[in-house]
């Protein structure tokens, strides 16, 4: 786990965490403060609950990209066996903002595909921030045609600030990398469960996330811009984050309105970066509830409520 870290608003917490820490110290010297620890540990929850079950938009974009929230590959490890990567796109390069790969869900045979961000700054720039290039996208839809020759179901993990938009990724064809890949997805006769479990940013998100089933964690975000971006474009001022997040309405709760999602996945208290074992467990649970659905699906009924689904999200919400 990297180390810790605490978003501005969660400095009451932190305060009276370091007030926790010193009485551990003291009753090490003989002093008899178990009931004050105790105390003040009850404390700390019930302001952390109280905190998270109020967070705002912005609050919840900031949770979302947390350094220490659990990646795809945090995922793999807790929740997978017998993983094995694939590389590449067999045409440029391999693109180290996707991982994907073939693994074992409770025994069953899987393709797993996800966005991979970084924590330190070295990983962060092998990861390229989690933002995808052409060819990382050319990875995962070969991977999930594979997974289709093989009748193989398909779990992706959406976190991506966005597809890059470097000059290069534009000259080998960004934009379409992605419009394939939802086509092809679209038509992917294999059960497909989409994952979101932190930032799902616009055309980069969605270019693994044309599922039969998508889930999205309790703090994360869905949106086709960022805050910044849409502040940016919206009043040429990306410092306006937190007013355009209360416009983009990101959050889960308010994307299950619309019918983009359909699930919303319990965090641990505090937000999934404090257990990441809990809060594998709890997704894990999820996948494999709407798996069994799906399994028994041929693949044109897969396709044709695939259709439908989609079909179905064009609605307007005040």
């Amino acid at each position: 786990m990297a180390t810790q870290f605490y978003l501005e608003f969660e400095k009451p917490i932190v305060e009276l965490e370091k007030k926790i820490e010193e009485l551990n110290r003291l009753s090490l010297d003989g002093l008899d403060i178990g009931a004050d620890v105790s105390k003040l540990e009850g404390r700390v929850e019930q302001m952390r609950a109280d905190i998270f079950a109020n967070l705002s938009r912005w609050q919840t974009a900031q949770v979302a990209r947390h350094i220490n929230r659990p990646f795809t590959l945090d995922y793999i490890n807790l929740m997978f066996t017998d993983f094995v990567e694939l590389h590449g796109d067999r045409n440029f390069g391999d693109d180290h903002a996707i991982v994907g790969g073939l693994a074992r869900f409770d025994g069953m045979p899987v393709m797993v595909i996800g966005h991979q961000k970084g924590r330190d700054t070295k990983e962060k720039v092998y990861r390229n921030f989690g933002m995808p290039n052409p060819e990382g996208y050319r990875k995962a839809l070969r991977l999930m045609q594979m997974a289709e020759q093989f009748k193989l179901p398909v779990i992706t993990f959406v976190d991506t600030p966005g597809a890059y938009p470097g000059i290069g990724a534009e000259e080998r064809g960004q934009a379409e990398a992605i419009a394939r890949n939802l086509r092809e997805m679209a038509s992917l006769k294999t059960p497909i469960v989409v994952c979101i479990t932190g930032e799902g940013g616009s055309g980069g998100a969605l270019a693994i996330a044309v599922g039969d089933r998508i889930l999205m964690l309790e703090h994360s975000v869905y949106a086709v811009i960022s805050p910044e971006g849409c502040a940016a474009i919206l009043w040429s001022d990306g410092t306006k984050g937190e007013q355009a997040a209360e416009a983009l309405k990101p959050t889960a709760q308010d994307i299950i309105k619309l019918g983009v999602i359909d699930e919303i996945i319990k965090e641990p208290i505090g937000g999934a970066h404090r257990d990441h074992a809990a809060m594998a467990g709890n997704l894990k649970e999820a996948i494999t509830r709407h798996l069994a659905d799906l399994v028994k699906l041929s693949g044109d009924e897969l396709v044709e409520e695939r259709y439908n689904k989609f079909r179905a999200m064009t609605r307007c919400v005040e």
